[in-house]
């Protein structure tokens, strides 16, 4: 098969030359292969030639070549078959098609086929010459864009593990600030210390139910934890009182709804926590505050965490009351169901066991690792 490229072959073999262009002629007709041999010669090209396409099959497997050049017309696998088989399996090579016939129509399908080029018979040498260059020179483009794609998703992947490193470590800072801003409720008001982790877990433990997304969850969980941080505003006077409210002082302790989503409304990552921030004592019926907001009014965390907060608050000792049991917590919660509370989400919750609300308040200590109320 490479009797006719024999010389060119022998040379290339004698003095190794990485610049040399590997071309594989395919054509059954003699003569066109004596001439593309001629055209193709050494030092610049080594070719190997191929009577059919089955040859040409057999040497593009067996050797790398930088370019083909085929007739169209041949027996067995023909022109247009071994070009789509070349671009199947050697999209990186070059393949010009030579034909004895001008057929537009032809040289079209072949083009769309991905031939580089259609060379009609007979050919010149200046011609034959100037369209593999071009050809090569395409294909070298396309092996430096691909190398510069798979570098480009190299460093994609590179700096997108270094984004997601830094906004692990920006959530971090977010929830060391959190339980900064949580032990700060805690120091002015011991009495109810672990309520913002326990009502996290609780509302959690619910929107989990009701099938809130991820998003949704850590929103939540934000809020939630920082429901009360309004109350850093309150006087200890009112904020720390054993006894009853007087309706002024009342009113004053109302204003932490307000004071706490001013605090927090233009924080970026707080920004949709501070919704439930004010709005965590509006009721279902609409008699809350501060907005006097009604049903489906109210942000659906605010619903949830309604449950959370009354149960918390029923359940643990205050200074002028015992701590009730579960049960008669989550007795007192269904009464209020249409009233106080979303009855759709009550639903759910009074579906949960009383021990699992026991079993949170028990465990209610976070997590060294990561907070578990800001788990999804």
């Amino acid at each position: 098969m490479n009797l006719l490229c024999a010389e060119n072959e022998t040379l290339a073999r004698q003095e190794p030359n990485l610049s040399v262009t590997r071309i594989l002629a395919v054509d059954d007709e003699l003569p066109a292969l004596k001439l593309l041999s001629v055209m193709f010669s050494a030092p610049a090209f080594l070719c190997t030639a191929a009577h059919n396409g089955e040859e040409a099959l057999l040497a593009l497997q067996r050797e790398r070549f930088d370019a083909v050049v085929s007739d169209l017309h041949m027996p067995g696998i023909d022109g247009m078959e071994l070009l789509a088989e070349t671009r199947r399996r050697y999209p990186q090579v070059a393949f010009l098609v030579t034909t004895g016939v001008d057929d537009v129509e032809t040289g079209v399908r072949a083009m769309r086929l991905g031939a580089d080029d259609y060379l009609v018979k007979p050919l010149l040498e200046s011609a034959v010459l100037a369209s593999l260059l071009r050809a090569l020179q395409r294909r070298q483009l396309e092996r430096e864009l691909e190398t510069y794609r798979r570098h480009l998703e190299d460093m994609v992947v590179e700096r997108t593990a270094q984004l997601q490193a830094a906004l692990q470590e920006i959530e971090r800072t977010y929830e060391d600030t959190l339980q900064a801003l949580g032990a700060a409720l805690d120091l002015r008001d011991h009495e109810t210390a672990g309520h913002a982790q326990r009502v996290c877990r609780y509302s959690l433990e619910i929107a989990k139910q009701v099938g809130l997304s991820e998003l949704q969850l850590k929103n939540l969980a934000h809020g939630a934890y920082l429901h009360d941080i309004g109350k850093l505003g309150v006087p200890d006077g009112i904020l720390l009182k054993p006894g009853p409210l007087t309706a002024g002082e009342r009113k004053l302790m109302q204003q932490h709804a307000q004071i706490g989503f001013d605090l927090i409304k233009d924080i970026p990552f707080l920004a949709d926590a501070a919704e439930l921030v004010l709005c965590h004592h509006e009721r279902f019926d609409g008699s809350g505050y501060p907005r006097g907001l009604k049903a489906e009014q109210i942000p659906v965390g605010a619903r949830i965490f309604a449950f959370a907060d009354t149960l918390d608050a029923l359940t643990s000792n205050r200074p002028y009351r015992l701590a009730s049991s579960f049960e008669s917590a989550l007795e007192t919660i269904r009464c209020q169901a249409g009233r106080q509370f979303d009855p759709e989400f009550a639903a759910v919750f009074l579906r949960t066991p009383a021990e699992t609300w026991a079993t949170i308040a028990r465990n209610q200590r976070l997590t060294a690792a990561r907070p578990s109320w800001l788990r999804p």
